[in-house]
């Protein structure tokens, strides 16, 4: 690779307020804030809005649409068009 072209890449952490969870990691994102991480050391923190603590998908909550039900619905509202 060559020097000094590539962003740097450290640790950070990254906060879901939501759900009130947080986890160190590396990245290339900065950020002007500063949190105490458990080991007492002091990383940058980025902010997100969703994360896999608060996510549907991730944390059971997610629907699951009927597809079928609804086409059926259409056709029963609007019929089926000719002979297809």
């Amino acid at each position: 690779m060559k020097p000094g072209i590539h962003p740097a890449y450290g640790p950070v952490v990254f906060r879901d307020k939501a759900a009130d969870f947080a986890f160190l990691t590396r990245s290339t994102l900065t950020s002007d804030k500063h949190i105490e991480w458990e080991d007492g050391n002091t990383y940058p923190v980025v902010d997100v809005e969703i994360s896999s603590a608060s996510h549907p998908f991730y944390t059971g909550t997610a629907r699951v649409l009927d597809t079928a039900g609804r086409v059926e619905r259409f056709e029963r509202r609007y019929g089926r068009s000719g002979g297809r």
